[in-house]
């Protein structure tokens, strides 16, 4: 069975990613958001970002664990992050660390053969990159983190596309620091 492509985001309720000048200091990821989002993501079989997403990750991740100052759930999640197999789309970056792959651009074909020769389900994260699986009509899951702020501008989550996706509401789950999971799957696919 063929790994889904899931995309993983928090939002704001008015549907931004980040504010002006990519500023996400107003997403609440308290110690129990954390731990979910590490059982979520240590079960994926791989990460897919675009440069952006891929270089925030790479200048904290690798040795955050390191830092005894942060809270258990954050050091956890750097081994996770460095252990698991991740694909960064990118024309600019030439070769990543920390079990990296980098290639140029999104191929539906490839990204489906990377689904299926993946060990669980791929994680996808990031604006444009999720836009670009989007017009490819590549996205199975949406795992989307609704954080109880209203940020006024930004990087929306979705951006206009002709691609019609029908969805069915999976799960939602509410977490005590008020943010509300959404997790849907495509109606269209097993």
């Amino acid at each position: 069975m063929s790994g889904k492509i899931v995309l993983f985001m928090s939002v704001s309720l008015d549907g931004y990613i980040e504010g002006e000048e990519h500023d996400i200091s107003w997403h609440r990821v308290d110690e129990e958001l954390h731990r979910h989002l590490n059982e979520e993501l240590a079960a994926m079989g791989g990460f897919l970002s675009g440069r952006r997403t891929h270089q925030l990750m790479e200048d904290f991740w690798p040795t955050a664990d390191a830092d005894p100052e942060l809270p258990p759930a954050m050091r956890e999640f750097a081994e996770i992050w460095r252990s698991t197999p991740k694909v960064v789309y990118s024309t600019t970056v030439e070769r990543a660390g920390w079990n990296t792959t980098v290639v140029p651009r999104v191929d539906a074909a490839e990204v489906r053969a990377l689904a299926a020769a993946a060990d669980g389900d791929l994680a996808l994260s990031g604006a444009a990159l999720a836009q670009a699986f989007r017009e490819q009509d590549l996205i199975d899951a949406y795992h989307v983190y609704v954080h109880p702020v209203l940020v006024g501008r930004g990087t929306p989550l979705f951006a206009p596309t002709d691609t019609l996706a029908g969805l069915r509401l999976d799960r939602t789950r509410t977490f005590p620091n008020g943010v509300v999971l959404l997790r849907y799957e495509r109606e269209d696919r097993p």
